[in-house]
């Protein structure tokens, strides 16, 4: 009676199935499974009724792992767990990636060398943290037809990050803006920290 009662309380707890869910117990529709017990042992090709009497006996759930295998495959397993295992491990997962964030630093081509020594810093700073840096240079006016200038403090300013990282390809041309994209260096950021 009392796994009776334990077994209905868990199905009203897991009655609705999200997408990322699988099926389980009494939501599993086909005729016939191949069930796959606890420990991993083939336990072959039987009826549905006799594979979820097989789960209940053992206070486990019947978990449909293959629903496109013919027959479908279902394992017995605590479904509880399995759910505590997997969110544990994609949380792990999570904590590990790293998010790179883009950084842009304005520059222009009449820039003079305090002020360009300010944004490599402020650059050498944000890569060291992992994050990619634009550095984009904006023409005003009649500079727009000396845009050699523009390319020449682009390349003192991926010259002088060199150390902390490495242009993804050339300076690009947008409009009245001239940009380029560093990212970090993956040894040099290991080995700062």
């Amino acid at each position: 009676m009392r796994v009776i009662c334990m077994l209905l309380f868990f199905k009203r707890r897991c009655g609705k199935i999200s997408t990322k869910e699988l099926i389980i117990n009494d939501d599993i529709k086909a005729k016939e499974v191949r069930l796959v017990g606890e420990d991993g042992q083939q336990l072959g090709i039987m009826p549905l009724d006799e594979a979820k009497e097989y789960a209940y006996s053992r206070n486990l759930d019947l978990v449909l792992m293959s629903a496109t295998a013919t027959p479908p495959a279902c394992r017995a397993m605590n479904y509880g767990k399995y759910r505590f295992e997997r969110d544990k491990k994609e949380k792990e997962a999570k904590k590990k990636q790293q998010i790179t964030k883009l950084k842009e630093v304005q520059l222009s081509c009449r820039i003079d060398v305090h002020d360009f020594q300010t944004r490599v810093n402020h650059a050498k700073n944000f890569l060291k943290e992992g994050n990619k840096v634009k550095a984009v240079v904006r023409f005003k006016g009649r500079e727009m037809s000396h845009m050699d200038l523009g390319r020449e403090v682009l390349q003192k300013f991926q010259d002088a990050c060199a150390e902390f990282g490495a242009a993804e390809k050339g300076a690009v041309l947008e409009g009245r803006y001239m940009s380029v994209i560093i990212s970090p260096l993956k040894a040099s950021s290991k080995s700062g920290n």
